[in-house]
């Protein structure tokens, strides 16, 4: 439990923040080099589906009312940016008239459960979600067989299908834009950015922190309000921003930065080796040589980390820090960085975590900031973080603009368009699996004439 105000419940005269500390001098460096993104290997194959048996299921008949109202959603399908075709209208159809209750329990029920998965997980593929690795547990809080027993129980299933909508408003924007599409690419852009939605947790949480990196903007959000903007710089070309969303456990004040050995190898080693002094006046300090040498860079104005860093663990080495090079966050395009996302304006940044998540006063923060001591103020109740990629979004007058598609990722999902999508993630199985008896009887051989045994 929060001990104090939340920092956007204060008068706002007791969050400023000493002069002293806002003041503070800026190293006049052009580029650095903080911590490189691992890159991880995309996941290129789809989760199986889970198999329920009729009986599992224990589903309802659907009535011909129901399956009307299936199929009038199927070819309405393209106001959810998604397909028509991938739903089989046409088979659909033909059960309605066939008369045949096992045919068209059997084809409602597949149309429904895949329309329903691409709904709230996504169309599209794994292979075409480039560095996406977003964890998202709605397969969990959103199961597919008790909303279709509860459609066809209430006798609405387009409600049904419509409350797996993504509930951010943004996708709603986004929803409204794409029936006023001038062209066949900016509704495939629309599309797409709608699909990176669903792909994400319907429940983002009561409070959580968001970048969008080809908007090179991160926000604090606390019950759905947007309390803090900062710019941000994000990953070159080179060395993208992966999509991801981490536990953020803690804010860091004045860090120590461990450098990785690939830039040890792009200039601090020859440094060391050739001007040791020049080294530990940029507050390098370091043990072993050649192979391995292992350099900290100690707190101060050239700390390539600067006055913050937010602990968010996670196998990509992604994080949100500060930078002495305060200069970038001027640019309009901020892709410099070897991955992880720079802040401006750490200082708020970093005492909006402290006071929100941690319990501190500004007081206290402040304080830690003066000192210049490293300190870690771990939060009570750790909060995601949501490194995103949307490259259309609301542009504040009640439409949508588009952002540069900086790392080509756009591209792959329009490709999937044209393919067939992901799988139903739950599918009814006619019968039973077959039994695998655990012992195996063998009939004795009848003994041949004149064998003696």
């Amino acid at each position: 439990m929060v001990r104090n105000l939340p920092l956007y419940a204060r008068p706002a005269a007791a969050l400023i923040l000493p002069l002293t500390l806002l003041a503070a001098p800026v190293a006049a460096q052009t580029s650095v080099k903080e911590d490189s993104v691992v890159l991880q290997p995309d996941k290129v194959t789809d989760d199986a589906p889970e198999i329920e048996t009729v009986a599992e299921a224990n589903l309802p008949s659907w009535s011909v009312d129901n399956a009307k109202a299936l199929l009038a959603f199927i070819q309405s399908a393209g106001d959810e940016g998604l397909f028509p075709k991938d739903y089989n209208p046409d088979a659909l159809k033909a059960a309605i008239n066939g008369g045949n209750q096992i045919t068209l329990d059997k084809v409602a029920t597949d149309s429904f459960l895949l329309l329903a998965t691409h709904m709230r997980d996504g169309r599209t593929p794994n292979a075409a979600r480039k560095q996406w690795f977003m964890t998202d547990g709605d397969a969990q809080t959103e199961p597919l067989i008790p909303l279709l027993g509860s459609a066809l129980t209430a006798n609405d299933v387009a409600q049904a299908l419509v409350s797996l909508d993504p509930v951010h408003p943004d996708f709603a924007v986004l929803k409204a834009a794409l029936k006023t599409a001038k062209t066949p690419a900016d509704a495939n852009a629309i599309r797409v950015n709608m699909e990176r939605w669903r792909w994400m947790p319907r429940d983002l949480g009561e409070g959580y922190v968001v970048s969008n990196v080809p908007e090179y903007l991160t926000r604090v959000v606390h019950d759905g309000v947007v309390i803090a903007t900062h710019k941000a710089v994000v990953g070159k070309p080179s060395t993208p921003t992966p999509q991801l969303n981490p536990m953020a456990t803690g804010i860091i004040v004045n860090p120590t930065w461990t450098l990785p050995k690939s830039i040890i190898a792009e200039g601090i080693g020859s440094t060391i080796a050739t001007n040791p002094a020049r080294a530990r006046a940029q507050g390098y300090t370091w043990t072993g040589s050649g192979k391995s040498l292992s350099v900290v860079q100690q707190p101060g104005a050239n700390n390539a980390l600067g006055v913050m860093k937010l602990e968010m663990l996670n196998p990509h080495a992604i994080y949100l820090h500060d930078t002495p090079s305060k200069g970038a966050f001027a640019a309009d395009s901020r892709a410099f960085s070897h991955g992880c996302i720079r802040t401006e304006k750490a200082l708020h940044f970093s005492g909006l975590m402290a006071v929100m998540f941690a319990g501190r006063t500004p007081e206290e923060f402040g304080d830690v900031v003066a000192s210049g001591k490293t300190t870690r103020f771990g939060f009570e109740k750790p909060f995601p973080v949501y490194v995103a990629y949307w490259t259309v979004v609301p542009d504040g007058k009640g439409g949508i603009k588009k952002l540069n598609d900086l790392y080509g990722r756009d591209a792959p999902v329009v490709t999937s368009f044209a393919k067939p999508g992901r799988a139903a993630a739950v599918v009814i199985s006619p019968t039973p699996p077959a039994v695998v008896p655990t012992t195996q009887t063998v009939q004795a051989p009848k003994p041949e004439k004149g064998a003696i045994y």
